[in-house]
């Protein structure tokens, strides 16, 4: 009974406080690519393979929740590990990555491949020249907020369609 409470009063709430979000007005974020400054974003040494990636990052936008972003990544030659702590889909703007999956699956993105990679996760990515991408980023909400946010959905009787307007 006691769980029940308290999953009720953390649904109320997650009501309460979306209801309050959509009426505040946000502002449209937008920027061109060419405006964005890139910074230094060296990639963890003992993570290095071979050669000497060099890394920038450029952060686009972050949500007001704090769980999701969108940046801008780039990157010289080199082979790496990479640990996705976040749900990450990626959109390869130039050059290519050979990637190689913690199953052993690999892939060549080029420019115009999107992939995903989810968090807690390892990849080893091999660049031959240079690669940039755009990442969307997302945490993922803790165990407890996913059930509450799911039981808020069927007891409204609306599904997710994955934040798209369609």
């Amino acid at each position: 009974m006691v769980l029940k409470l308290m999953l009720l009063t953390m649904v109320g709430a997650a009501m309460r406080s979306r209801t309050f979000e959509e009426k505040a007005p946000r502002p449209l974020i937008a920027a061109a690519l060419d405006n964005l400054e890139m910074a230094p974003k060296p990639i963890e040494p003992s993570w290095v393979l071979a050669g000497n990636p060099q890394a920038r990052l450029s952060l686009h936008s972050r949500a007001y929740d704090d769980q999701a972003t969108t940046a801008i990544w780039d990157c010289t030659a080199g082979t790496f590990r990479w640990y996705f702590g976040w749900d990450e889909t990626v959109m390869i703007l130039e050059g290519e990555v050979h990637i190689t999956a913690e199953d052993g699956s690999q892939r060549t993105l080029k420019a115009g491949d999107i992939a995903y990679f989810p968090g807690k996760s390892w990849a080893t990515w091999h660049i031959d020249t240079y690669v940039r991408k755009i990442a969307f980023c997302r945490k993922e909400f803790p165990a407890p907020v996913n059930l509450a946010l799911k039981l808020r959905d069927r007891l409204r009787g609306t599904q997710s369609s994955g934040g798209l307007a369609a």
